[in-house]
């Protein structure tokens, strides 16, 4: 009995050992890609930001003024995305979060586009939008609502999603992601305007357009 005791004992241990290696994994990336450097030297960019060293962090670092006042929106698309990341509250880093305005003009949107490294959680403050998003090959299904004042509504991480001002005034979002740094891939923007431009023949195929159409959209999205 004894020793079947000390068997159990044993194989629970290794359990104990082996279990957090095997449920184990690399963090998520916070950024497109990070090849490896040979030396420090060759190093430019981490997966992440350095850390301030702490004797030197200030209340500022944690802060950011002023998301309550409006965006001009001049874009061709009808809307104005004002983002709060890493990159501008630089307590952010190493938190898993940021925080988006989106301002909208009457018939304005916030194109397809997908994060390919956070889930976006929404809320619309003023006015009205159609929001949905759609899931991945093969079924390709299509979630939408409509949201007012005070509704929320989720996206999942990765999936193309987009936001649309139905209503007859000006509109506001505000939208939490979950990275601090998300990223953003705007579908036509990254399709037709990527540098180099991807071959017209490819696209062509692809959206079964006429070539010439394609070269039109290329031009558009040209930057």
């Amino acid at each position: 009995m004894a020793m079947k005791s000390l068997s159990f004992l044993v194989v629970l241990s290794l359990l104990a050992i082996t279990l957090p290696l095997a449920i184990a994994s690399d963090p998520s990336p916070l950024q497109d890609f990070c090849v490896s450097a040979n030396t420090s030297a060759d190093g430019v960019f981490v997966n992440g930001k350095f850390c301030k060293d702490p004797k030197l962090v200030t209340e500022d670092d944690f802060f950011f003024p002023g998301l309550h006042n409006a965006r001009p929106v001049t874009s061709p698309v009808g809307s104005t995305v004002t983002a709060v990341n890493v990159n501008n509250l630089l307590g952010l880093n190493t938190l898993g979060i940021s925080l988006v305005r989106i301002d909208y003009a009457v018939n304005g949107q916030n194109p397809p586009h997908t994060h390919p490294r956070a889930t976006e959680i929404l809320v619309v403050a003023e006015g009205t939008l159609l929001v949905g998003f759609v899931t991945s090959n093969p079924d390709n299904r299509l979630f939408t609502k409509t949201l007012n004042a005070g509704d929320v509504f989720v996206f999942p991480e990765g999936l193309i999603h987009f936001q649309a001002n139905i209503g007859k005034a000006p509109a506001v979002a505000f939208a939490a992601l979950s990275s601090q740094n998300p990223g953003v891939i705007t579908i036509a923007n990254t399709v037709f305007g990527s540098n180099p431009a991807i071959n017209p023949s490819i696209l062509a195929r692809a959206f079964q357009l006429d070539p010439r159409i394609v070269v039109d959209l290329q031009n558009k999205f040209k930057k």
